[in-house]
């Protein structure tokens, strides 16, 4: 025998899935005082970087070092990524003692939570059978989204300047001098010689690149893998229209770069 519940929908309220895109912090050691050193020399001279981003804290990477059972300071951990304009809110990966040391400290367990990287450096997945519901709710279309334009510099970039492009791609019309800096979370495009730093893929695109027409960086980082003028570019690129990627093969991620001439 069924029975059939009566019910009427609230006016006031509604309860929906959501989600929430973090920044996830993958931790590798419990030495604080080294995180906060390699923190501020990657982050020290870019305040605005992050704009008070909901963050993640992955004890994952932790758990396959040496320092597996270490406690991690939490409290002294929430307050340093503050000053960094981070807002740790949820952490996964740990054992018991850190996790439950981490909700003392205010952040939530979040053990499901997945952290990924661009989908071309993805290897693919089997596809996951999963339960129809009885009663599926209907899902609105998506609402296209045009994506933000690209910041263009049309003038060069003196030794001591640096441009950041939050959310974007960044094109410079102009010399990148050495000194100077160029930093965007999606492409760089160089229109003129680089002589200075680029960093693109800043929070951890791998699908960036970085373009040219005279190739001749004093460091250029994608997605944090980095290379610096100590290691000489090879002659056919060196100087001339090139760009840089990032490919992922057995050894981990390496950056490649290309010639762009025919």
């Amino acid at each position: 025998m069924s029975t059939v519940l009566s019910a009427s929908a609230p006016t006031s309220f509604e309860i929906k899935s959501a989600q929430l895109p973090l920044v996830a912090l993958l931790l590798k050691t419990a030495d604080l005082g080294q995180l906060a050193e390699e923190m501020t020399q990657r982050y020290g001279d870019i305040p605005d970087f992050f704009d008070h981003d909901p963050l993640l804290v992955d004890l994952g990477p932790l758990q396959a070092g040496e320092q597996a059972d270490s406690p991690v300071d939490f409290p002294a951990l929430v307050s340093l990524l503050r000053r960094f304009r981070l807002e740790p809110m949820a952490v996964r990966g740990g054992n018991g003692a850190q996790t439950a040391a981490a909700e003392l400290a205010g952040l939530m367990p979040a053990q499901d939570a997945t952290v990924q990287r661009s989908a071309a450096a993805r290897t693919p997945e089997a596809p996951v059978q999963q339960a129809t519901p009885a009663a599926p709710a209907p899902v609105s279309a998506p609402v296209p989204t045009t994506p933000p334009s690209a910041l263009v510099i049309d003038k060069p970039l003196r030794s001591g300047q640096q441009v950041y492009a939050r959310g974007r791609d960044l094109v410079v019309l102009a010399m990148v001098n050495p000194g100077a800096e160029v930093i965007a979370d999606g492409h760089i495009h160089v229109y003129a010689p680089l002589r200075g730093k680029a960093i693109a893929g800043a929070r951890g695109n791998a699908e960036a690149r970085i373009f040219a027409m005279s190739m001749d960086p004093e460091l250029i980082s994608i997605a944090g893998i980095y290379r610096t003028s100590d290691t000489p570019l090879p002659a056919e690129v060196l100087g001339k229209p090139g760009q840089v990627r990032l490919v992922s093969g057995p050894e981990g991620d390496k950056l490649v770069i290309e010639s762009l001439n025919p």
